[in-house]
């Protein structure tokens, strides 16, 4: 599995008892849309997505279903299969790969007794965690009350409705009422404090003048902060972990006396909850007002060609999939194709099997010689010719923009920083 190899190291540390995670099991269904192969590759990504937020992953639960069950996810008797594992194990937590309902998630603690989270609850878990300027910290917080707002009632037992009785009649607002004008007045509050941030930003943003603004997107975890830091020469923060940046980074970059702006944002995700798109589409304003896109993929990841379409989606909601984009397939020094054995006469060969040179060949190759770029961030290979297409792709916007102009930037050096979001 992929992320096997992520896990590697941690699961050294958790043998030395070195660090002490929370130990946790995952669930997961088989439908018809979502096949057995499917399914292990999410889970592979949620286990990856436990760790990052501070989890242990000691086993995986999955069933075959139609449907989910509307009461409890899966069936009746495999959520006593995974009650009695967690009371026997010690186990803190289960997360289910989809997100659930609130009458589920509500029905799930009282039978299992241990805390329920689903993958939506668990992605808001690493942004607040990430979450490091006001900004941030403002949007995770809207998303995480918008995602809390139904699911009260199951949150805790206090804000469970009165009861009858005795001194219990009459006129007057229960509880858990209370507490859900409480989180509405406070989404409202995160709301009007985002937007006047954003006219702040927005101010922020005319100042940098007429520079052509160049962003960088991509799935989670494929090499767009150490891309940056490799052609900025800064030294944004790098780790091998899901959502490592969170923040956007702008920093001024000159190639060949041409100054451009770069802005590394938030990585993609499948399976992206509705709540964060929407309470972040403030901080992807970064990506709809860029003149050019680099979109960077892992193409060492099996299912890299998945995570494109993911981005795409994403960016068709933010209203930003026409603008000019240049592929950039990094970490080819990580990629390593499936073989084959001679003698093998059932395996059938699939696009896994396919070396980069065959890749090359196929739908990538109608994305353009100039709009595809094969490197290694980490060991900078080709960064050279990554480079020149960026200058020429940058040098076509600041042409079309300012056609009088000679191009004589005679104050800058390569590699200048100015500023930092």
């Amino acid at each position: 599995m992929f992320f096997l190899n992520l896990l590697y190291t941690y699961e050294i540390m958790l043998e030395k008892e070195i660090i002490n995670f929370e130990k946790t099991v995952l669930a997961g269904i088989i439908t018809l849309e979502q096949d057995e192969d499917k399914l292990e590759e999410y889970l592979d990504e949620l286990e990856f997505l436990t760790y990052t937020a501070g989890g242990e992953v000691v086993k995986r639960f999955s069933q075959r279903m139609e449907r989910p069950n509307p009461k409890t996810f899966l069936g009746t008797g495999k959520i006593e299969e995974i009650h009695t594992y967690i009371k026997e194990n010690d186990v803190k937590t289960i997360i289910f790969d989809d997100e659930l309902s609130p009458a589920q998630q509500k029905n799930l603690n009282k039978i299992l007794e241990c805390k329920v989270l689903d993958r939506t609850n668990l992605i808001l878990d690493i942004f607040a965690q990430r979450a490091e300027t006001s900004y941030a910290r403002t949007q995770v917080e809207l998303a995480q009350c918008q995602y809390l707002l139904p699911r009260l009632s199951g949150m805790w037992t206090h804000l469970e409705r009165q009861r009858g009785g005795i001194g219990m009649r009459g006129p007057g607002e229960t509880e858990i009422e209370t507490d859900r004008r409480i989180v509405r007045d406070r989404i409202a509050l995160l709301k009007s404090k985002i937007k006047t941030i954003d006219k702040q930003m927005s101010v922020q943003r005319s100042n940098r003048g007429a520079l052509v603004r160049v962003a960088l997107v991509g799935y989670t975890n494929v090499g767009k902060s150490t891309l940056m830091n490799v052609i900025s020469k800064s030294e944004v923060f790098v780790e091998n972990k899901l959502f490592a940046t969170l923040d956007t980074t702008v920093r001024k970059v000159v190639i060949k006396n041409l100054p451009f702006l770069l802005s590394d944002t938030v990585g993609f995700i499948r399976k992206l909850p509705t709540q964060l798109v929407e309470s972040f589409k403030s901080t992807l304003d970064e990506v709809r007002e860029a003149d050019l896109l680099l979109h960077v993929v892992d193409i060492s990841h099996p299912d890299f060609e998945d995570h494109i379409e993911s981005v795409n989606d994403i960016l068709q909601d933010i209203e930003s999939i026409g603008k000019p984009t240049i592929m950039v397939f990094n970490k080819i020094d990580a990629y390593k194709p499936l073989t084959i054995d001679e003698d093998d006469l059932v395996t059938e060969k699939t696009s896994r099997h396919n070396t980069l040179e065959e890749w090359k060949t196929t739908w990538m190759a109608n994305v353009g010689e100039d709009n595809a770029l094969f490197i290694s961030a980490i060991n900078k290979e080709n960064m050279e010719e990554f480079r020149e297409k960026v200058y020429e792709a940058v040098r076509e916007i600041h042409v079309t923009r300012f056609p009088y102009n000679n191009f004589l930037y005679t104050d800058y050096k390569e590699g200048d920083l100015d500023e930092e979001e």
